[in-house]
């Protein structure tokens, strides 16, 4: 069945201007929010839909310029015979090229041939439909899809809307399983009858003041309404259509009472069956109503899975577990660049695939900070906290994600967040200073746009925490360590890291006397990033003494750390 080939959009809502080879599967369109991925399928919605006429406003244009009109255009592939054929559309079937996504007026051999149609609206609000033929225009000819056609390649809406499709009514998807129908009049015509009768009967006691003030009324005017006027049911208040016949459970309960999650559970289900017949579905935000599992079963019904994609299905989403369970072929990427909108194939490579797996929430932001390890997740968290909890915004309200790379080898932060680049990300790096990584590779990345945060001379981050910080901090840090591991551990790891020069008892000395060398410092901060002994090894460690204890100390701080903090969070605040 049908497919669309292109996507053309101008001059609608946010979109100034987008051109886009959609595949033939699935289309999941990822990114933050507000860069137009609903109103892509808006604007395929509208345009292929089976409908007459529009309710569109001003607002509807981008940035309210109405002298420039609306343009809808979708270029549609895989042509039934009915579709192909001559004395209907002869003079507007085309040829589309794969490879270079042209469309020809005079298809080549190799190309497909297929139908342009286009939705225009100008100032006036007032739509119109036509197909699109260069051949056409010059012989003054214009017409649009016969309406049959419409019906036929109107695409299957998965959104609020989703109940009408567990009725019979015009376009909705049981419509499209088979091509039985039911005819309700007979028995509605009944059903009508008797309710009208029986109604009578219970009103004229409800309504007795008033039946008698009309029956007088009309007698003192002449007017014949009989020896009693009868409050009845209106004999044209009842639909005798199809959409009156839905779906029930074995007792009685209308589906249409089905929670959300599970209404789009079933359409899809049923769109699957319908795929001979109706090939193009539209879902926005498909985890809507979704638990986790059930988005699993949600993309297994519309045939994410399936090597031969039973359907072509533009969706939206949000949701990691979507991000997880699609492969990157299905998943793009919108984006604003220059006043045109973009849409970037994520792709297979295997460090995106990895990137999706473990961190898909980045995939849904603006900007992302590759951090090298546990610690520095944990430490941004907390400054964050702190700051927010102080007057001052959160970096996630500016669109900022966190990826950990679990530390390791000195280049691994730089090909995670070079992935993210290649993909039209903003994107920093926060890494210590203890292992360096190769000039090449860093150079790679700040070229291409890439911020880059590291501590200072060859330090680790606990090193910039013991060396700068006031000397209360370093105190409060020394209670937290012993809270959480005890104070045997802690000095058994001073001693070990100072050959015996530090100890617990001594340092703690040293911190009533407010008298800490840099050397004390130093084998502080050496015995607390011990490996797999470190005392804050962890986001959640890390988090809480950031946000209880070094937050309020950097403006006190020493040597680079206050810099470095406030250079980083002002770059993700810059987004």
């Amino acid at each position: 069945m049908a497919r669309i080939r292109k996507v053309e959009i101008s001059n609608f809502r946010c979109i100034k201007q987008l051109t886009w080879l959609p595949d033939s599967g699935v289309n999941c369109l990822i990114g933050p929010g507000d860069t137009g991925k609903s109103t892509i399928l808006d604007a395929i919605d509208l345009c292929l839909g089976a409908r007459r006429s529009l309710q569109l406003t001003d607002a509807d244009f981008y940035r309210l310029d109405v002298e420039n009109p609306i343009s809808i255009t979708l270029t549609i592939g895989d042509l039934d015979d009915a579709l192909k054929n001559i004395d209907s559309y002869g003079l507007y079937l085309r040829g589309f090229d794969p490879a270079t996504g042209t469309v020809e007026d005079e298809p080549e051999k190799d190309h497909e041939v297929v139908l342009t149609l286009s939705l225009t609206v100008e100032g006036d609000l007032e739509p119109e439909w036509c197909l699109v033929s260069d051949r056409a225009r010059t012989q003054n000819s214009a017409r649009g899809l016969v309406w049959s056609d419409r019906v036929r390649l109107s695409p299957t809406r998965i959104g609020a809307l989703a109940q009408a499709n567990l009725g019979w009514r015009r376009g909705s998807v049981l419509n499209r399983l088979t091509d039985e129908k039911a005819d309700a009049t007979a028995a509605l015509t009944k059903a009508a009858r008797d309710a009208r009768a029986a109604f009578g009967d219970d009103a004229d006691s409800q309504l007795s003041s008033t039946l008698t003030m009309v029956q007088d009324t009309a007698k003192d005017l002449g007017v014949a309404v009989g020896t009693r006027v009868r409050a009845m049911l209106d004999t044209h208040s009842v639909s005798f259509s199809g959409g009156t016949i839905s779906l029930h459970t074995d007792e009685g309960v209308p589906l249409e009472g089905l929670g959300t999650g599970s209404t789009r559970l079933l359409i899809a289900g049923l769109q699957r069956k319908a795929a001979a017949t109706a090939s193009i579905v539209l879902a926005d935000e498909l985890e809507y109503g979704l638990e986790p599992h059930r988005i699993m079963r949600f993309l297994d019904s519309l045939g994410a899975k399936e090597t031969q994609p039973p359907l072509q299905v533009f969706m939206t989403t949000h949701s990691p577990v979507a991000l997880r369970e699609l492969s990157g072929d299905q998943l793009l990427i919108v984006r604003e660049v220059a006043g045109e909108h973009q849409i970037m194939r994520l792709g297979s490579e295997s460090d995106v695939q990895s990137a999706v797996r473990l961190y898909p929430e980045a995939f849904l932001s603006r900007t992302v900070l590759v951090c090298e390890g546990a610690s520095e997740i944990g430490f941004v968290r907390g400054i964050d906290q702190w700051a927010y909890a102080n007057g001052y915004g959160s970096i996630a309200a500016s669109g900022v994600a966190l990826v950990d790379c679990g530390g390791g080898d000195a280049d691994k932060p730089y090909t995670r967040a070079l992935a993210f680049q290649r993909l039209g990300y903003r994107v920093g790096v926060l890494r210590d200073d203890d292992k360096k990584p190769s000039a090449e590779i860093e150079r790679q990345f700040k070229d291409c746009g890439g911020a880059v945060f590291h501590w200072t001379n060859a330090r680790a981050l606990e090193d910039e925490l013991f060396l700068n910080l006031p000397i209360s901090a370093v105190g409060r840090l020394i209670d937290y360590a012993e809270q959480q591991h005890g104070d045997q551990q802690v000095d058994s790891q001073l001693r070990s890291e100072s050959s015996n020069r530090v100890n617990l008892a001594s340092v703690r000395h040293d911190l009533e006397m407010d008298a800490l060398s840099l050397e004390t410092r130093a084998f502080i901060a050496k015995a607390s990033r011990k490996r797999r002994a470190g005392w804050f090894k962890s986001i959640t460690w890390m988090e809480e003494i950031a946000r209880e204890i070094v937050g309020d100390a950097l403006e006190s701080s020493s040597g680079e750390l206050r810099n470095i903090v406030f250079d980083a969070f002002g770059w993700m605040h810059n987004a």
